[in-house]
């Protein structure tokens, strides 16, 4: 008998650290109470705490450099004439090649987990858990390669987009996954969809944020929802392991390929989805 461990599951992005590399006090004192910042011409005001709160691996795609104040790239704030947008202060003023929905959807969840009150099964399951909401954040980056069946298609830029179109228009969250499993038999890939589901998400869920990269062929994914601590089958257990993730997002990649009709057009589909998974606490 196969014997499938917690480790199975997904695998861990980065090691442990000590304690002395995250000092978040050394990180806040350098980040100023407000950081403003231009997500691809659009303007956000992030307040510092909003900022060092959010799930570690949406920061690494965010500020891929590190946090630069008044840097990144100022191609990104160019505005609807093709002109900068003389009213921001480039000191001031930080560039991020980041979709401003995708942020906007995580800072709602955040706002919306902020108001619920914790029980106090949640204050003595977890010291954490003590003025703090436990999040779960999943991410998908689906980079997708086409292959048309006819060499006479000759718009590879429209069939790369349709077939953009066609992969964000399929949003369940699990049943790519599911596909696999029931391709390969992974048994590991069925835990884990167990174990989220037992955490908070349904199997029947959608993203809460899908949309395609304008300069990749690329769909980012993203959905939140709250650690699910209380309820008839008792999933502290579930509960502890994510409370692993706090901090330490991890990472779970596979490859599928299959063929499509797109506009009465056969193309070879092939996609590589990366989920990335994180506990947040808000």
């Amino acid at each position: 008998m196969t014997v499938t461990t917690y480790d199975d599951l997904i695998y861990q992005q980065r090691p442990d650290v000590g304690d002395e590399d995250l000092d978040d006090e050394d990180l806040e004192d350098s980040i100023p109470q407000v950081l403003k910042l231009n997500l691809r011409g659009s303007r956000i005001d992030l307040e510092r705490e909003i900022l060092v709160s959010l799930p570690e691996s949406l920061l690494i795609v965010m500020f891929p450099n590190g946090l630069v104040l008044g840097g990144g790239n100022h191609n990104n704030g160019i505005d609807d004439d093709g002109q900068y947008d003389d009213d921001d202060d480039d000191e001031e003023i930080t560039h991020v090649d980041f979709d401003p929905a995708a942020l906007k959807h995580v800072l709602e969840c955040y706002d919306r987990a902020s108001k619920i009150d914790n029980s106090s099964s949640a204050v003595s399951f977890h010291p954490l858990l003590s003025n703090k909401q436990p999040i779960i954040v999943l991410r998908e980056e689906l980079e997708y390669f086409c292959v048309p069946c006819s060499k006479t298609t000759k718009n590879t830029s429209e069939l790369k987009l349709l077939c953009g179109e066609h992969l964000k228009e399929n949003d369940k969250i699990f049943i790519a996954l599911e596909k696999n499993i029931a391709r390969e038999n992974n048994v590991a890939e069925q835990h884990l969809i167990d174990m989220l589901c037992d955490a908070g998400f349904d199997r029947q869920d959608r993203w809460g944020y899908r949309a395609l990269e304008p300069t990749r062929t690329c769909v980012m994914s993203m959905a939140l929802v709250l650690l699910n601590m209380a309820g008839p089958d008792n999933p502290v257990a579930t509960a502890q392991k994510l409370l692993l993730f706090w901090r330490k997002p991890a990472r779970k990649c596979w490859w599928e390929g299959n063929t499509v009709e797109l506009q009465d057009k056969s193309v070879r589909l092939w996609a590589r989805r990366t989920w990335t998974l994180e506990l947040a606490l808000v």
